[in-house]
């Protein structure tokens, strides 16, 4: 029989591992956005 052991340590470092990709992910869509945003007015003129 295995028992895991995950502790609030395991369960925090796995939660701020999802923070940190959930923010660089937001700002990757941002910076994508704009770049899109920037393209389609460039096309308008």
């Amino acid at each position: 029989m295995v028992i895991t052991v995950y502790t609030i340590e395991m369960a925090y470092a796995r939660m701020r591992e999802l923070q940190e990709l959930a923010s660089r992910s937001r700002a990757h869509q941002q910076s994508a956005a704009s770049k899109r945003a920037a393209k389609k007015h460039a096309k308008k003129r």
